[in-house]
């Protein structure tokens, strides 16, 4: 015989369930699903720029490694020509610059960003006027790409 009492019980619990209550629970709602999808692309796109400025730390720092070995390399020459007093200079700027490098290398993305964002709460006009001297000569360099790109497509003028 089967006992009625248990499957009665179970009868009971399942009509008193609410339905809506485990679909609510296992699907989160287009809200939930939205703001967690952002959340995942604003986690990788951060990943993403630390890397990038990660790629670019180590490409300033080489340039700037291979400047402070022009700086030392001018120094003779600054020595032959005007004095060891004026290659002096080239030397001390040449270390300014390799320390600078150094203390680059050091330092985390995150630790430079905290710095950069200090120094402009600190200083915002020389960050203004930084960022604007920046901006010109990048501007004359890349006119300058664009110009000599454009001198050598022009065909020779026949004679």
């Amino acid at each position: 015989m089967v006992d009625e009492t248990k499957n009665e019980a179970t009868v009971n619990d399942t009509l008193t369930e609410d339905p809506g209550a485990t679909e609510t629970a296992a699907k989160p709602s287009p809200a939930d699903q939205i703001r967690e999808s952002a959340s995942k692309l604003g986690s990788e796109a951060a990943e993403r720029a630390r890397a990038f400025a990660g790629e670019g730390k180590e490409r300033a720092t080489g340039a700037l490694d291979e400047v402070a070995k022009m700086f030392e390399g001018a120094a003779s020459d600054v020595d032959a020509r005007l004095g060891e007093q004026y290659g002096q200079y080239a030397r001390s700027a040449a270390q300014g610059i390799s320390n600078f490098s150094e203390s680059l290398r050091g330092k985390e993305v995150d630790d430079l960003i905290a710095d950069a964002t200090a120094f402009v709460k600190k200083s915002p006009v020389i960050a203004v006027g930084a960022a604007a001297a920046v901006g010109f000569v990048l501007a004359r360099l890349i006119k300058s790409g664009v110009d000599a790109a454009s001198d050598a497509g022009d065909p020779a003028p026949k004679e």
